[in-house]
Protein backbone atom coordinates (compact mmCIF):
# COMPACT_ATOMS: atom_id res chain seq x y z
CA UNK A 1 0.00 0.00 0.00
CA UNK A 2 2.60 2.36 0.64
CA UNK A 3 4.33 2.30 -2.94
CA UNK A 4 0.75 2.84 -4.33
CA UNK A 5 0.17 5.66 -2.31
CA UNK A 6 3.42 7.28 -3.26
CA UNK A 7 2.56 6.44 -7.24
CA UNK A 8 -0.96 7.95 -6.63
CA UNK A 9 0.51 11.28 -4.80
CA UNK A 10 2.63 11.60 -8.12
CA UNK A 11 -0.37 11.47 -10.54
CA UNK A 12 -1.97 13.43 -8.54
CA UNK A 13 0.48 16.55 -7.93
CA UNK A 14 1.40 15.84 -12.34
CA UNK A 15 -2.40 16.67 -12.76
CA UNK A 16 -2.61 19.36 -10.35
CA UNK A 17 0.66 20.73 -12.48
CA UNK A 18 -1.41 19.44 -15.79
CA UNK A 19 -4.60 22.02 -14.85
CA UNK A 20 -2.65 24.76 -13.84
CA UNK A 21 -0.73 24.48 -17.59
CA UNK A 22 -3.95 24.45 -19.28
CA UNK A 23 -5.62 27.23 -17.52
CA UNK A 24 -2.67 29.27 -18.26
CA UNK A 25 -2.07 28.57 -21.44
CA UNK A 26 -6.11 29.58 -22.45
CA UNK A 27 -5.11 32.76 -20.37
CA UNK A 28 -2.57 33.91 -22.78
CA UNK A 29 -1.05 31.34 -24.68
CA UNK A 30 2.96 30.88 -23.78
CA UNK A 31 2.52 34.09 -22.25
CA UNK A 32 -0.03 32.81 -19.51
CA UNK A 33 1.96 29.78 -19.61
CA UNK A 34 5.02 31.23 -18.28
CA UNK A 35 2.64 33.77 -16.19
CA UNK A 36 0.82 30.73 -14.28
CA UNK A 37 4.32 28.69 -13.67
CA UNK A 38 6.35 31.97 -12.32
CA UNK A 39 3.45 32.50 -10.12
CA UNK A 40 3.46 28.96 -8.86
CA UNK A 41 7.19 28.95 -8.46
CA UNK A 42 6.82 31.66 -5.89
CA UNK A 43 4.03 31.06 -3.72
CA UNK A 44 5.54 27.40 -3.28
CA UNK A 45 9.07 29.22 -2.42
CA UNK A 46 7.43 31.28 0.36
CA UNK A 47 4.98 28.22 1.86
CA UNK A 48 8.30 26.36 1.70
CA UNK A 49 10.21 28.28 3.94
CA UNK A 50 7.56 30.21 6.15
CA UNK A 51 4.65 27.77 6.73
CA UNK A 52 5.88 26.24 10.34
CA UNK A 53 6.62 30.01 11.47
CA UNK A 54 3.11 30.82 10.73
CA UNK A 55 1.16 27.86 11.75
CA UNK A 56 2.85 27.94 15.62
CA UNK A 57 2.24 31.91 15.66
CA UNK A 58 -1.25 30.64 14.63
CA UNK A 59 -1.95 28.78 17.44
CA UNK A 60 -0.02 30.37 19.60
CA UNK A 61 2.23 26.95 20.55
CA UNK A 62 4.81 27.15 22.85
CA UNK A 63 8.35 24.66 22.69
CA UNK A 64 7.93 22.02 25.34
CA UNK A 65 9.88 22.92 28.50
CA UNK A 66 13.16 20.28 28.72
CA UNK A 67 12.72 19.84 31.96
CA UNK A 68 8.50 19.95 32.89
CA UNK A 69 7.96 17.63 30.00
CA UNK A 70 10.97 15.29 29.52
CA UNK A 71 8.84 12.50 29.19
CA UNK A 72 7.37 13.68 25.97
CA UNK A 73 11.23 14.84 24.73
CA UNK A 74 12.12 11.57 25.41
CA UNK A 75 9.15 9.90 23.50
CA UNK A 76 10.05 11.65 20.63
CA UNK A 77 13.65 10.90 20.59
CA UNK A 78 12.83 7.52 20.90
CA UNK A 79 10.34 7.55 17.81
CA UNK A 80 12.59 10.04 15.90
CA UNK A 81 15.58 7.15 16.47
CA UNK A 82 12.89 4.01 14.78
CA UNK A 83 11.72 6.74 12.29
CA UNK A 84 15.33 7.61 11.01
CA UNK A 85 14.97 11.25 11.21
CA UNK A 86 16.40 13.99 13.17
CA UNK A 87 14.70 14.46 16.30
CA UNK A 88 12.12 17.23 15.70
CA UNK A 89 11.48 20.38 17.73
CA UNK A 90 8.36 19.55 20.41
CA UNK A 91 5.78 22.14 20.69
CA UNK A 92 3.04 22.17 23.00
CA UNK A 93 -0.77 23.98 21.76
CA UNK A 94 -2.83 25.72 24.51
CA UNK A 95 -6.25 23.89 23.52
CA UNK A 96 -8.12 21.32 25.51
CA UNK A 97 -9.32 19.22 22.30
CA UNK A 98 -7.12 16.19 21.47
CA UNK A 99 -5.16 16.47 18.53
CA UNK A 100 -1.39 17.20 17.04
CA UNK A 101 -0.11 18.13 14.16
CA UNK A 102 3.74 18.28 12.56
CA UNK A 103 4.81 20.94 10.25
CA UNK A 104 8.44 22.24 8.76
CA UNK A 105 10.05 22.64 5.24
CA UNK A 106 11.94 19.23 5.78
CA UNK A 107 13.19 16.08 8.50
CA UNK A 108 15.99 18.86 9.64
CA UNK A 109 13.26 21.64 10.22
CA UNK A 110 10.92 19.66 11.25
CA UNK A 111 8.19 20.32 14.38
CA UNK A 112 5.31 18.05 15.81
CA UNK A 113 3.25 19.66 18.32
CA UNK A 114 0.75 18.15 20.17
CA UNK A 115 -2.26 19.40 22.35
CA UNK A 116 -2.72 19.73 25.94
CA UNK A 117 -5.68 18.20 25.90
CA UNK A 118 -4.15 15.16 23.84
CA UNK A 119 -1.34 14.38 26.68
CA UNK A 120 -4.21 14.77 28.97
CA UNK A 121 -7.28 12.03 27.14
CA UNK A 122 -4.14 9.37 25.36
CA UNK A 123 -2.07 6.79 27.17
CA UNK A 124 1.19 7.11 27.00
CA UNK A 125 1.35 4.19 24.31
CA UNK A 126 -1.28 5.42 22.35
CA UNK A 127 0.96 9.14 21.99
CA UNK A 128 3.34 7.63 21.06
CA UNK A 129 1.24 6.03 18.22
CA UNK A 130 0.52 9.52 17.31
CA UNK A 131 3.75 10.71 17.44
CA UNK A 132 4.70 8.06 14.51
CA UNK A 133 2.02 9.29 12.90
CA UNK A 134 3.38 12.72 12.78
CA UNK A 135 7.04 11.76 12.40
CA UNK A 136 5.96 9.63 9.25
CA UNK A 137 4.14 12.62 7.99
CA UNK A 138 8.29 14.26 8.66
CA UNK A 139 9.91 11.07 7.16
CA UNK A 140 7.83 11.31 4.26
CA UNK A 141 7.72 14.64 3.40
CA UNK A 142 4.06 15.21 3.43
CA UNK A 143 3.98 18.71 5.07
CA UNK A 144 5.96 19.84 1.29
CA UNK A 145 3.87 17.55 -0.70
CA UNK A 146 0.29 19.03 0.98
CA UNK A 147 2.14 22.52 0.57
CA UNK A 148 2.63 22.07 -3.25
CA UNK A 149 -0.47 20.78 -3.63
CA UNK A 150 -2.15 23.41 -1.55
CA UNK A 151 -0.53 25.91 -3.40
CA UNK A 152 -0.57 25.07 -7.25
CA UNK A 153 -4.56 24.39 -6.72
CA UNK A 154 -5.01 28.06 -4.97
CA UNK A 155 -2.76 29.59 -8.10
CA UNK A 156 -5.42 27.71 -9.94
CA UNK A 157 -8.11 29.43 -8.66
CA UNK A 158 -6.20 32.33 -8.88
CA UNK A 159 -5.43 32.03 -12.65
CA UNK A 160 -8.89 30.79 -13.64
CA UNK A 161 -10.58 33.69 -11.64
CA UNK A 162 -8.07 35.93 -13.89
CA UNK A 163 -9.16 34.15 -17.35
CA UNK A 164 -12.76 34.97 -16.72
CA UNK A 165 -12.50 38.45 -16.06
CA UNK A 166 -10.28 38.72 -19.07
CA UNK A 167 -12.74 36.53 -20.95
CA UNK A 168 -15.55 39.25 -20.56
CA UNK A 169 -13.26 42.14 -21.13
CA UNK A 170 -12.18 40.17 -24.59
CA UNK A 171 -15.35 39.71 -25.96
CA UNK A 172 -14.81 41.22 -29.15
CA UNK A 173 -11.52 39.33 -29.71
CA UNK A 174 -13.28 35.88 -29.14
CA UNK A 175 -16.60 33.96 -30.32
CA UNK A 176 -19.19 33.48 -28.14
CA UNK A 177 -18.25 29.71 -28.23
CA UNK A 178 -14.78 30.32 -26.82
CA UNK A 179 -16.07 32.55 -24.48
CA UNK A 180 -18.29 29.92 -22.89
CA UNK A 181 -15.54 27.56 -23.18
CA UNK A 182 -13.05 29.29 -21.59
CA UNK A 183 -15.30 30.29 -18.95
CA UNK A 184 -16.44 26.88 -17.79
CA UNK A 185 -13.38 25.67 -17.99
CA UNK A 186 -12.09 28.07 -15.48
CA UNK A 187 -15.27 26.88 -13.38
CA UNK A 188 -14.44 23.65 -13.57
CA UNK A 189 -10.75 23.47 -13.43
CA UNK A 190 -10.71 24.85 -9.64
CA UNK A 191 -13.10 22.66 -8.72
CA UNK A 192 -11.19 19.70 -9.95
CA UNK A 193 -7.54 21.11 -8.66
CA UNK A 194 -9.42 21.01 -5.12
CA UNK A 195 -10.73 17.34 -5.48
CA UNK A 196 -6.96 16.53 -6.39
CA UNK A 197 -5.62 18.18 -3.49
CA UNK A 198 -7.87 16.21 -0.93
CA UNK A 199 -7.51 13.20 -2.46
CA UNK A 200 -3.69 13.73 -2.28
CA UNK A 201 -4.14 14.51 1.62
CA UNK A 202 -6.34 11.63 2.12
CA UNK A 203 -3.34 9.51 0.33
CA UNK A 204 -1.10 10.70 2.91
CA UNK A 205 -3.06 10.29 5.94
CA UNK A 206 -3.47 6.49 5.04
CA UNK A 207 0.46 6.55 4.26
CA UNK A 208 1.16 8.26 7.18
CA UNK A 209 -0.91 5.50 9.32
CA UNK A 210 0.94 2.86 7.87
CA UNK A 211 4.39 3.94 8.12
CA UNK A 212 3.87 5.07 11.73
CA UNK A 213 2.74 1.75 12.53
CA UNK A 214 6.01 -0.02 10.63
CA UNK A 215 7.61 2.34 12.83
CA UNK A 216 6.54 0.90 16.29
CA UNK A 217 5.96 -2.50 14.64
CA UNK A 218 2.42 -2.37 16.00
CA UNK A 219 -0.82 -0.55 14.33
CA UNK A 220 -2.86 -0.78 17.63
CA UNK A 221 -1.72 1.97 19.93
CA UNK A 222 -2.67 4.68 17.08
CA UNK A 223 -5.86 2.94 16.45
CA UNK A 224 -6.72 3.04 19.52
CA UNK A 225 -5.79 6.85 19.81
CA UNK A 226 -7.66 7.53 16.85
CA UNK A 227 -10.78 6.34 18.28
CA UNK A 228 -10.25 8.14 21.19
CA UNK A 229 -9.61 11.29 19.19
CA UNK A 230 -12.80 10.85 16.70
CA UNK A 231 -14.91 10.50 19.96
CA UNK A 232 -13.28 14.02 21.43
CA UNK A 233 -13.36 15.94 18.41
CA UNK A 234 -16.65 15.19 18.48
CA UNK A 235 -17.60 16.72 22.08
CA UNK A 236 -15.07 19.61 21.25
CA UNK A 237 -14.89 20.39 17.49
CA UNK A 238 -12.26 22.70 16.43
CA UNK A 239 -14.38 25.08 14.64
CA UNK A 240 -15.22 25.74 18.13
CA UNK A 241 -11.52 26.42 19.36
CA UNK A 242 -10.49 28.68 16.29
CA UNK A 243 -8.58 26.08 14.21
CA UNK A 244 -9.39 27.46 10.56
CA UNK A 245 -10.39 25.26 7.68
CA UNK A 246 -7.09 26.58 5.63
CA UNK A 247 -5.11 24.52 8.23
CA UNK A 248 -7.19 21.61 9.68
CA UNK A 249 -5.66 19.12 6.99
CA UNK A 250 -2.39 19.05 8.83
CA UNK A 251 -3.66 17.72 12.32
CA UNK A 252 -4.49 13.86 12.71
CA UNK A 253 -8.16 14.33 13.47
CA UNK A 254 -9.89 16.71 11.12
CA UNK A 255 -13.30 17.33 12.59
CA UNK A 256 -14.48 18.89 9.44
CA UNK A 257 -15.19 15.09 7.84
CA UNK A 258 -18.06 13.82 5.81
CA UNK A 259 -19.50 10.61 5.01
CA UNK A 260 -21.06 9.26 1.26
CA UNK A 261 -20.21 11.47 -1.62
CA UNK A 262 -19.24 14.23 0.85
CA UNK A 263 -16.22 12.58 2.06
CA UNK A 264 -14.58 13.73 -1.64
CA UNK A 265 -14.10 16.81 0.19
CA UNK A 266 -12.42 15.88 3.18
CA UNK A 267 -8.92 16.28 3.73
CA UNK A 268 -8.59 12.64 6.02
CA UNK A 269 -9.96 9.09 4.90
CA UNK A 270 -12.87 7.99 6.97
CA UNK A 271 -11.60 7.12 10.49
CA UNK A 272 -13.47 4.09 10.61
CA UNK A 273 -10.88 2.76 7.26
CA UNK A 274 -8.13 3.91 8.90
CA UNK A 275 -8.73 2.44 12.17
CA UNK A 276 -9.39 -1.30 10.08
CA UNK A 277 -6.87 -1.00 8.15
CA UNK A 278 -4.41 -0.25 11.50
CA UNK A 279 -5.87 -3.39 13.32
CA UNK A 280 -5.70 -5.67 10.47
CA UNK A 281 -1.79 -5.12 9.57
CA UNK A 282 0.63 -7.26 10.01
CA UNK A 283 4.26 -7.23 11.00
Amino acid sequence: MGAFNQIKTALLLGALTGILLLIGWLLGGSTGLTFALIFSVLMNFGTYFFSDKIVLMMYKAKEADHKKHAWLHSMVSDVAKKAGVPKPRVYIVPMPISNAFATGRNPQNAVVAVTEGIMQDLSREELKGVLAHEMAHVKNRDILISTIAATIAGVISYVALFARISAFSDREDRSILGIVGLILATILAPIAAMLIQLSISRSREYLADESGAHFLKDGKPLASALEKLESSSKKKPLRATGVTEATSHLFIVNPLSAQGMASLFSTHPPMKERILRLRGMKF
